[in-house]
Parts: structure tokens; C-alpha cells; sequence
């Protein structure tokens, strides 16, 4: 696998392992085999729902990855240098259409693009910052809101306590430090596929963030476990790291599964249409398969005795149902595909998380920032060396130790104007993340010297909604991406007031010394307008698509998914991953896919009879 270049520290991290026996890697290579289940896409849903079927050992699962083998990819293992994968051949590589929220710019979309999916590259892409690989299931209201949305109280909080457990191995950190009073480890899994750890390296900001919630309980309260329904407040961040090494759907599912003879995967190839294989009852049945290997290669066709699951994302999962006929007919007629099922939701209702960081200039006399690794190659190849050898140090950590979720006041003057748009008081309006070293997501250079801190602010209940539609009715043109990232009056008013509410906690005693003055264009920003023309310039997003495929009520007309995540007015075709959330969480969305994973498996395997 050849992969564009990066700087030449990390250009070694980029050498591809050697492909494992069990993966197929051109079509004309798999066996003459009947499939029950065909999986299209490898992520958190994909890689999920398909090892869980593979369990079955009297049915034939094949999984299809657009992309290709991350085994041996030491840029995916690494936590810290996870996002030395953005803009390479492990990345889908999109961009927006100019963002008027963004006053006008068009930003990187990126999305993974080989086994594990966006699970395996970073949702940021400004090294040497990882995926911030943060371990959240979201809050209560999240989860009940769904379950109210479809109808299902399957998907309610208290319904999907044991698919919490069943995903997560909770490990210690790579450091083993005691980590009473930062978590609630009884409310956790122990033997499940996924690696969760708290942080496993001490930072000179710590203890400063934890103090800061004692200087200011009553704006920002500690909280010791966000994954106890109750996401508000102040804590220690919980990543899907184990031993060091990231953990992603490749490592923890699919992997592992790869020895089961009844479990075929085959990497570097596209689905490029799901093809209607007859009708039932006048309701098409779509049980068909096309894929290929480019846009010149040859096309092959493959039935599933029993269901098609497409997995690929809430970027390209919308596409391949409009692709094959499957969305509204105004559009799918403009690039001469016959619609089959007509259904206008396809692709709309696109959530996303605009997210902006802020730099200030810090005092440290302790242990150097992050900002050293980036500044001194000779103390990063070190760190590389000391990771190789034993997983540990600090590259063992993702981009912060501490985060926040936080709520508006309920006296806000949005609200006079504006109906809440989150799921309910234990779901925050906006996230504050603390990191220890210069990052910014818009394109700045990090300064060759000095210490920093960055303040990330993020908007995880937005209003506003986008589209995902067809450029062509080509499968291997990017479709048009149009996130809607800060176009609504809550959002832009939320991004400020985030602004705001950060440099107050960073205004509490514990920092007082350490924080020494705003850089950048943001020292300037100091009014509302200003500070609005700052996110405006800035702000771009955490990467989290969702919804473009919502699930609804059986009953509905709305949405494109029934509650069980099979896709309205067909059979023997269903979705799985981030585009099915009815509305999107508020929280870094990696484990709730999971979670809708697990229980999708258990769904279908109820029905399969096998």
C-alpha cells in the first residue's frame, strides 16, 4: 500500500504490514461460496455487525472495504500520531461545499478509508494530534429521545445497558496509576472486544483542570464517570486505548474473527450498487451486490440468501442507496437512475459537530507541553523508540485528559427564540476539551518554539442540518457534502458562549501562573461580534456525520429506517452505522455505533433462525 507523503519523523509509521492470509483482496479471489449476510463497510457498525454474525457458524458472512489493510500500520496503533493517515491512501479524502456558516469556506471532510473505518484514522488532521478515540455513550436523554423517536423503547437508556457492557473490556491505563475517584468502574464491561482506558500519562495540566472544578463547582462541576447517563460537567476523558494501542472496530471485531471459516472479508473494493433482486408481496426485495475495484475494473454481482447490511457511513451509505434507486426521484432522475423506492429523506437531515479551537501561550517551568514533540525531533523519535518498546510514554495518550459537557443557562435570551434543540438536561449544549500543546484545526502553523494550551470548543446539539446528494451517477465520485456547520442562530450563539464559558474556567484559581495570554487572531476577539467573526473564520468540525439515514417510527413516512434499521418499502436490506441516529448524540459518536451495532446483530440474528 502506498501512502502520500507526511514529514519525515513519521514517514516510517506509514509502512504497511503485510496482508493477513485471511483477507481477500480482489474479487476474483474469493471462493465460489453462498453469503447469508453481505456487509458493506468495515467501521464501528460494519466490522461490528459482521463479526458478531460470524459467531453463527452455520451461516457465511462476507464483508466488503472500499479501502485496504491497516494490519501493521503503526500510524493507526499509536494513539498519539493516528491523524498521519489524513490525506493519505487510508482516507476518502472528502470536502464540503463552501459552509456559509463558515463564511464561505469548504472544509476537509475526512472519513476512513480501509479496515476498522473512521475507527482506525483520526477525526482530526493536524498532526501530531490523534482521533480523539474518546469513549462515549452518550447521555440518557440521547438514547430516550431515540427510543421515542422510533417507538422502540429497545433503544431507551436502560434497555441497552447490557450492549454497553457487552462492547467494553474496561484495562488499566498504560501507566497502571490508581485511578480511584476518576471513574466508576462498576458501571463497565471487563470482557468485552473493545479496549476502554483512562489516559496513561500524567500532564502538567491535570491537575490544574481537576482543580479548576473545585475552584468553580457550582458552573463546572466534577464528574467522575460521563458514561453513567449523566454526561454534564468536568472529568477525565475515557479512550477506546488498551496497553497503549488503539483499539478500532479491525483490532477489536474483526481481527479477531478473521480465523472463523464461515467469515470472508475483502479489502480495496467498492460497492458501487445494491441491486433489487425481485419484490414480494409488490414490495422490492434488494438482496443483490455490485462491486468493483475502480471505476474501469470489472463489475461483479453477488446475492445474500438472507440480507444486504451497508455499513458505510453516513457519507456514503446515502449515496449507495440513492446510486441504486433508493431516494428521492427528482434527483435520482437528473442522473438517469430509476427510482425504485422514493423516499425524499435519503441523504437529508445531515448532523455534524462544529468544532473550534483557541490558543493561548502558557508558564511551565515542569514537564514540557506537547508542543516538544512537534518542536524537537530528536525527543520524538525518542518517544517513538520508548512506544515501540514497552507502550508507554506519551504517545500512549490521545489529545487531552480532562473534557467537559456543559449547558446554556436556561435564562439564555436563544431560548426566547429558539427551542432547545439537545435531548434533555443530562445532554450538554456544548464541550470543552483541554489540550496541552498548540493545536488548530484551520490550517495555522504551530510556532517552532514555546509552550502552549488549547481550548477546544464544540457544539454537540446543534440545529443546524445538512444534505448529502449526488455529484454524478458515477459510485466513485465523491457526492456533494454540505454539513450546514454553524448556520443557525443557536449554534453560532452556543459557539460564543463556549468561548466565553472556557475562558472562565480557565480564569480559576488552579490555572493562575499558567495560562499567560490568548494567541493569535484570538487575542483580538473580545466583544460577542467579534467572537462570532473568530468561529466564523475557524471553526470547523470533529468529523461526526450522522443521520443522513434516520431511523423512525414504523408507522412514519419520515426517515428512511424502521426501528429495526431495515430501509423503508424494502426487503432484506438494512443500515448500520452513524447515518440511522435519528438526531446526533451529544458526544463523540464511536461507541454509540457500536452500542447500535451489538444490539443490530442481536435484532437480526432473532430473525435469521439459524
Amino acid at each position: 500500500m502506498v501512502l502520500s507523503s507526511r514529514p519525515a519523523l513519521l514517514s516510517f509509521l506509514l509502512a504497511a504490514g503485510p496482508a493477513l492470509a485471511a483477507l481477500y483482496t480482489d474479487p476474483s479471489q474469493l471462493p465460489k461460496k453462498t453469503y447469508d449476510y453481505i456487509v458493506i463497510g468495515s467501521g464501528a457498525g460494519g466490522g461490528t455487525v459482521a463479526a458478531r454474525l460470524s459467531e453463527l457458524s452455520n451461516i457465511n458472512v462476507l464483508l466488503i472495504e472500499a479501502g485496504g489493510n491497516v494490519d501493521g500500520v503503526l500510524g493507526t496503533e499509536i494513539p498519539f500520531f493516528a491523524p498521519n493517515q489524513i490525506g493519505t491512501a487510508l482516507d476518502w479524502n472528502f470536502t464540503t461545499t463552501a459552509q456559509a456558516g463558515l463564511d464561505g469556506r469548504s472544509i476537509l471532510y475526512s472519513r476512513g478509508f480501509g479496515l476498522g473505518g473512521s475507527t482506525s484514522i483520526s477525526e482530526s488532521h493536524h498532526p501530531p494530534f490523534s482521533d480523539f478515540m474518546v469513549h462515549n455513550r452518550a447521555s440518557q436523554d440521547d438514547w430516550n429521545r431515540f427510543a421515542k423517536v422510533t417507538g422502540d423503547s429497545g433503544w431507551s437508556w436502560n434497555s441497552l445497558q447490557s450492549y454497553f457492557k457487552k462492547m467494553e473490556k474496561l484495562v488499566a491505563p498504560a501507566d497502571n496509576h490508581n485511578t480511584q475517584g476518576e471513574i466508576t468502574p462498576s458501571i463497565h464491561g471487563t470482557s468485552g472486544p473493545v479496549d476502554v482506558s483512562l489516559p496513561g500519562f500524567p500532564l502538567v495540566t491535570d491537575s490544574k483542570v481537576i482543580g479548576a472544578t473545585a475552584d468553580l463547582p457550582t458552573q463546572f462541576p466534577f464528574n467522575q464517570d460521563m458514561n453513567s447517563g449523566n454526561t454534564i460537567g468536568i472529568g477525565w476523558v475515557q479512550f477506546t486505548i488498551g496497553g497503549g494501542q488503539r483499539a478500532s472496530s479491525y483490532t477489536s471485531y474483526i481481527k479477531p474473527a478473521l480465523s472463523r471459516t464461515n467469515f470472508d472479508v475483502l479489502i480495496n473494493t467498492q460497492a458501487t450498487k445494491l441491486i433489487s433482486t425481485g419484490t414480494q408481496s409488490g414490495t422490492p426485495v434488494f438482496r443483490g451486490v455490485q462491486f468493483a475495484t475502480s471505476a474501469t475494473a470489472t463489475k461483479y454481482v453477488l446475492n445474500a440468501t438472507r440480507e444486504v447490511i451497508v455499513s458505510a457511513g453516513a457519507v456514503k451509505t446515502p449515496q449507495l442507496l440513492k446510486l441504486s434507486g433508493i431516494g428521492p426521484s427528482a434527483e435520482l432522475s437528473k442522473y438517469g437512475i430509476t427510482t425504485i423506492v422514493n423516499n425524499a429523506n435519503v441523504g437529508a437531515n445531515l448532523q455534524d459537530h462544529p468544532l473550534l479551537s483557541s490558543q493561548y501561550s502558557v508558564n511551565t517551568t515542569a514537564q514540557a507541553t506537547f508542543d516538544a514533540i512537534s518542536q524537537n525531533a530528536t525527543f520524538a523519535g525518542d518517544l517513538v523508540a520508548q512506544w515501540e518498546s514497552s507502550h508507554t510514554g506519551e504517545l500512549v495518550l490521545g489529545p487531552a485528559n480532562q473534557l467537559g459537557w456543559l449547558r446554556l443557562p436556561s435564562t439564555s435570551s436563544i431560548f426566547t427564540t429558539t427551542t432547545d434543540p439537545s435531548a434533555g438536561p443530562t445532554s450538554g449544549h456544548y464541550e470543552l476539551i483541554f489540550t496541552d500543546g498548540f493545536v488548530s484545526f484551520a490550517g495555522i502553523t504551530a510556532p517552532s518554539t514555546g509552550n502552549f494550551f488549547s481550548l477546544f470548543t464544540n457544539v454537540v446539539s446543534p440545529s443546524s442540518r445538512g444534505t448529502v446528494t449526488l455529484k454524478s451517477s458515477s459510485p466513485f465520485d465523491s457526492p456533494v457534502i454540505d454539513p450546514g456547520l454553524l448556520n443557525s442562530d443557536f449554534d453560532i450563539f452556543t459557539m460564543v458562549a463556549a468561548i466565553k464559558s472556557g475562558q472562565q474556567f480557565l480564569a480559576a484559581k488552579s490555572f493562575s501562573g499558567f495560562i499567560l495570554e490568548p494567541v493569535g487572531e484570538y487575542a483580538n476577539a473580545i466583544t460577542d461580534a467579534q467572537l462570532e467573526a473568530y468561529a466564523r473564520k475557524f471553526s470547523t468540525t470533529v468529523w461526526h456525520p450522522t443521520s443522513t439515514a434516520s431511523m423512525t417510527s414504523t408507522s412514519s413516512s419520515a426517515g428512511v429506517l424502521n426501528p429495526d434499521l431495515t430501509v423503508k418499502g424494502t426487503i432484506g436490506l438494512r443500515v448500520v452505522d452513524a447515518s440511522a441516529f435519528p438526531f446526533v448524540p451529544a458526544a463523540h459518536p464511536q461507541t454509540a455505533v457500536y452500542v447500535l451495532a451489538e444490539r443490530a446483530a442481536d435484532l437480526i440474528k432473532a430473525t435469521c433462525n439459524c
